[in-house]
């Protein structure tokens, strides 16, 4: 009898194990090829609710909600866009301002204490990480490319404002798409930029083989495997204001599109990272349209990845924001005090009517800023039609576009029954969304963007900080050189490195060493922090001085 229950028991075993092999795989137990990181700034839940009721149908985020994400920094429970990119990029939380380093000090509760020794140093990020294995990787924004959330991702700095180096670092860390605003930061003076070095970032763009679009046509056209493409000196415009006021500026579903094309050409797989960065400038306005408008237009760029995801199968999308702005709420005493009562056309009649954000108001009514232009181009196109004169003075007194921006959107928020707290950030926990191969779920801190990306595409970012950033002076002292900065043309500093009658050279924020008339192309840029005045570089520029005999 117990023979028979011990056979009985065998086959079971068996039968149970060639059923497990028979049944299919779930798509999330493999790694994925590709990564597509879409993030929508300064967005909390009553941001999205009010887009939903505005658009009157449920949005392509909502089929995907899996949990929840913590926004926290380093040192504060409310974060700046800089530490929050750094998180989802590197998997370390940091300071104010800082992008791609780790912080100088830490107070919240649970972040691991810094070492003294590793205050400001850079470390991989995972747009780094991917590229060090070959895979393609690109970065989206709505904003100029070198503002703090794209920032994030492609450059090493503890200063966030610093737009010429981030794009020179960037232009240099051999990216394969990039597609946003921003043009004016890569061009000298002279050439309608705002560079004050001299140097032309778009001709070392074409030098290297990558060619520069400049309007909607030219994206919708490119069909090959890199290009960068700026469409803007500064910042896009909204997606409301865009077909009158930009046309020749792509959306974003359009530039997502787009990259995804470009960087899926490539067998071994891509990584990119899209933002809709105008929402959070809306609602540090507390403007409800701008909000509304780049909501909708963010939504169609999730739509689009996913869309290339579900054919795919073997792409990885998470959606979410970085933190919440203006403290964001439907409803507000002094418009309707019984909240309970509030009418759906109380909120969503005002807004329907609206034709632009306060930004595109603000180019309308222009430099003509009479009463009754003011009034009349209000009512039209902005659904107020009761300004007091007080309001008409305000206007008459504000300044262009987001200045604008910040004097009428408040006041239709009025109208419409939305309320806020501020004009700043806020630090509430918020929604987190993803499809596909390890999809997260649960609650989950802002750092663990970065290390489920690295985990699935294949790479340990400890690992890729190692080969990307090694403190120059002790790490060529093991060859017996010496290094040093060269800072006789303060804008273009460069680390030299000698041993005996041998010299070689690494521009900071390029990616080149230079060894007589050899120039060796490097897996990463070198970066100088300035707090310290340490310099990182690749470690694959020391390996090439020893294989040479240093």
């Amino acid at each position: 009898m117990q023979k028979q229950q011990q056979r009985s028991f065998s086959w079971l075993l068996l039968t149970a194990f060639i059923v497990c092999l028979l049944l299919p795989v779930p798509a999330w137990a493999a790694p994925a090829k590709n990564v597509i990181l879409l993030m929508t700034d300064g967005t909390s839940s009553t941001h999205l609710t009010l887009a939903r009721w505005y658009k009157g149908a449920p949005l392509a985020l909502d089929d995907i909600l899996v949990g929840g994400l913590r926004t926290y920094s380093a040192e504060s429970i409310i974060t700046d866009s800089a530490p929050a990119a750094t998180a989802f990029a590197t998997g370390h939380k940091t300071n104010t301002k800082f992008l791609g380093i780790l912080p100088e000090k830490v107070t919240m509760p649970g972040v691991p204490a810094i070492a003294p020794a590793d205050q400001f140093k850079p470390v991989a990020t995972v747009l780094e990480g991917a590229r060090l294995l070959g895979k393609s990787v690109g970065l989206v924004a709505t904003s100029q490319i070198q503002h703090a959330s794209p920032a994030g991702f492609s450059s090493h700095t503890p200063f966030r404002d610093r737009y010429t180096l981030i794009a020179e670092q960037q232009v240099n860390g051999n990216i394969d798409v990039v597609f946003g605003g921003g043009l004016q930061y890569l061009l000298p003076k002279e050439l309608g930029g705002v560079r004050t070095d001299g140097k032309n970032l778009a001709e070392t763009l074409k030098a290297s083989g990558v060619p520069l679009l400049r309007n909607r046509d030219e994206l919708l056209a490119f069909n090959g495997r890199r290009a960068w493409g700026l469409f803007a000196p500064d910042a896009l415009a909204y997606d409301f204001d865009r077909k009158d006021f930009a046309p020749a500026e792509p959306s974003l579903a359009e530039m997502t599109r787009a990259a995804i094309g470009a960087l899926s050409k490539n067998e071994k797989g891509f990584f990119l990272f899209v933002e809709a960065s105008k929402v959070d400038w809306a609602a540090h306005d507390n403007d409800p349209t701008g909000v509304v408008s780049d909501l909708l237009a963010y939504d169609e760029a999730v739509r689009a990845a996913l869309e290339f995801a579900r054919r795919d199968g073997q792409t990885l999308v998470m959606a979410f924001a970085d933190h919440g702005t203006g403290g964001m709420a439907i409803g507000r005493k002094d418009v309707y005090k019984i909240y309970d009562k509030l009418p759906f056309e109380q909120v969503l009649g005002p807004l329907k009517q609206v034709v632009y954000t306060g930004e595109g108001m603000g180019r309308l009514i222009g430099e003509n800023r009479s009463e009754f232009n003011i009034r009349v181009q209000m009512m039209q196109n902005f659904a107020v039609n009761d300004l007091t004169d007080e309001e008409v003075a305000a206007i008459q007194k504000a300044k262009l576009k987001r200045g604008l921006s910040t004097v009428i959107g408040p006041m239709l928020s009025k109208r419409a029954g939305i309320g806020w707290i501020y004009t700043g950030h806020t630090g509430e926990d918020l929604f987190l969304y993803a499809y596909g191969p390890n999809k997260p779920a649960g609650l989950i801190q802002n750092t663990d963007i970065a290390k489920i990306t690295a985990q699935s595409l294949g790479f340990d970012l400890a690992e890729s900080s190692r080969k990307l950033f090694v403190e120059a002076g002790a790490a060529f002292a093991t060859l017996g050189a010496s290094a040093r900065i060269d800072a006789g043309d303060p804008d273009s500093p460069v680390l030299i490195v000698e041993k005996g009658l041998r010299r070689a050279t690494l521009p900071i924020n390029g990616s080149q060493l230079q060894t007589g008339k050899s120039v060796h192309a490097l897996p990463g840029v070198v970066v100088q922090v300035p707090k310290t005045g340490q310099v990182f570089v690749p470690q694959k520029a020391v390996d090439i001085l020893k294989e040479a005999g240093w």
